[in-house]
């Protein structure tokens, strides 16, 4: 413990060994000051520096601060193997397979540290027939860590002790430029992993970074190798996206490079649906707006308003085709559902959300006896309500419809009693018709849709 003290107290910054193509920007110069990060980064890289490891912060979080943003996370490079980062942090683990990487803990905020990464050569790459990476997870120093980072924006590396950048391919200057460029050859990091397209397109969107000629000029040309990708992890690239906050502006981008028609799944259900194209886009708006706010947003909520013109459309279908509402409904919503998730690969545990969502639907026109009373019960219904009004907006729903929702939910028990509408007299006489059928032929359907959906 006391030795512990003495090399905290009398330590000198650790530092990887660099060369003269490093840039190191001190203090004065780019102003970011350790106070700028959080605690558990601090700790982390105070503990890893005392314990004689060098440690830095690194990636988006340094770029963020420079950009006068806040970092979401703050992520730790080191040259400290993942056994080493264990055995200085009590509260950690590792995780990862391919990438092996340490989560330290530090009460709710978990910081990930890395060990540095070296590039592999071109001969000794594991890669498919197309060039993408399949194995690139071998410990180097700090410099190849750097160089095998996507862009120069991404490859800084912040020393709180000494509040220094340690730049090895001029991202400062990109930052300061405002553009996000590729590090290396860009045609060949699109080669070894084509997701990089999109990531380059989310960030420039994301940051307002005008993406680097070079950068940009080979995707419309590479695109293809998008096909090559693994849907799930498209798919969780174009969730980061769409959840970026800034959707719309990453669609624009997308639409402009022509990456779907086959390429994106996601993105052609988005754009080529043209009854539903602006509902999906005012979902989008919306969603990008709670982002901007900072209030949660459901990947299950998106889903659903992806997929929902679709579920419009097969319902209308299958009533066309004799099958009464309700069940029309279900049959509906698990056709689409099965369809597209050989496509998106749409996890299983949204499928529940997204179904009541879709289900309460057709119950907000229900706004007689005590359906409305049951309907706002349900634990759903604020999610499914706000759908509602994105029906409305676009036009899709009765602007009424909405304004009466949103009247009735926080009415009280008297003005709730005064705006519910009376049943209808036909409808109350042709359920006693029904219940006079014998039991054989009672009609499931209608029972079904009295049902709470809970």
């Amino acid at each position: 413990m006391i030795k512990k003290l003495f090399k905290r107290v009398f330590r000198k910054p650790a530092r990887s060994k660099t060369t003269g193509a490093c840039r190191v920007i001190p203090f004065e110069q780019h102003g970011v000051g350790r106070d700028g990060i959080s605690y558990g980064a601090g700790k982390v890289t105070d503990g890893l520096q005392a314990a004689g490891y060098s440690a830095f912060v690194v990636g988006g979080a340094v770029r963020d601060m420079l950009l006068k943003r806040h970092p979401k996370d703050f992520d730790i490079a080191t040259n400290a193997t993942p056994e080493e980062v264990r055995r200085v942090f009590r509260r950690s683990r590792i995780i990862g397979r391919r990438f092996r990487l340490v989560h330290v803990m530090f009460g709710e905020e978990t910081v990930e540290v890395s060990t540095f990464r070296r590039m592999i050569e071109a001969e000794d790459a594991q890669t498919d027939e197309h060039g993408r990476l399949l194995r690139d997870n071998e410990f180097g120093d700090q410099e190849q860590d750097a160089a095998r980072r996507d862009f120069t924006a991404n490859a800084l590396f912040y020393d709180p002790a000494t509040q220094e950048i340690f730049d090895y391919h001029d991202g400062y200057a990109d930052i300061r430029a405002n553009t996000l460029r590729m590090i290396g050859d860009p045609a060949v990091r699109y080669r070894e992993d084509p997701v990089r397209m999109l990531r380059a397109v989310r960030l420039s969107a994301k940051l307002g970074m005008k993406l680097d000629a070079a950068t940009a000029a080979p995707i419309a040309g590479m695109k293809e190798l998008l096909s090559n990708v693994p849907q799930a992890r498209l798919l969780d690239e174009m969730l980061k996206l769409l959840l970026s906050g800034h959707a719309v502006e990453c669609i624009k981008k997308l639409r402009a490079m022509h990456l779907h028609h086959g390429l994106l799944p996601m993105l052609d259900v988005i754009l080529e649906q043209p009854l539903g194209e602006k509902f999906v886009m005012l979902a989008l708006q919306n969603t990008d707006r709670r982002i901007r706010e900072e209030k949660p947003v459901s990947p299950a909520f998106l889903f659903a308003a992806l997929l929902w013109h679709e579920v419009l459309s097969t319902w209308k279908q299958r009533q066309e085709a004799g099958v009464r509402p309700i069940p029309a409904l279900h049959e509906a919503m698990d056709e689409v559902l099965n369809r597209q998730r050989e496509q998106l690969a749409i996890p299983h545990r949204y499928d529940a959300v997204m179904k009541e969502m879709w289900l309460m639907q057709p119950r907000f026109e229900q706004r007689g006896g005590q359906r409305p009373i049951r309907l706002l019960a349900l634990p759903r219904f604020r999610a499914a309500y706000d759908f509602l009004l994105l029906r409305c907006e676009s036009g899709e729903a009765d602007a009424q419809l909405g304004l009466w929702w949103d009247e009735f939910q926080d009415a009280s028990d008297e003005r709730r009693a005064e705006m519910l509408l009376p049943d209808s007299g036909g409808t109350a006489k042709k359920r006693r018709r029904r219940r006079k059928k014998p039991a054989g032929q009672a009609d499931g359907a209608a029972v079904q849709a009295e049902l709470p959906i809970d």
